[in-house]
């Protein structure tokens, strides 16, 4: 695979209060990637982009929800998360990336 197209494979970290405790706790970073994206890939994409080793990848499918406004109904765009678990001793700042 080319270098360009694992630097597509993450759109953006998923910072909320439960990733940040898992970051903490047991060294996991959560992204949103795409959703063609496989595990392998995933792994080759954060071990060029931040120079780190990465021992796991999880990944889970979200699904989209249906939202209503006044007299319409809308439907937020599906997408697919991975939780990325990093060696010991390895981190990555992900407040600094956006």
């Amino acid at each position: 695979m080319r270098i360009e197209n694992l630097y597509t494979l993450i759109h953006a970290p998923v910072l909320s209060e439960k990733t940040m405790r898992i970051a903490e706790k047991s060294n996991q970073y959560a992204f949103k990637v795409d959703k063609r994206s496989t595990k392998i890939e995933i792994k080759q994409a954060i071990e060029k982009a931040f120079d780190v080793k990465v021992d796991a990848v999880r990944t889970v499918n979200i699904q989209g929800k249906v939202k209503r406004t006044k007299n319409q109904l809308g439907k937020r765009s599906d997408f697919k998360k991975a939780y990325v678990t990093l060696a010991a001793g390895q981190s990555i700042n992900i407040t600094e990336m956006q």
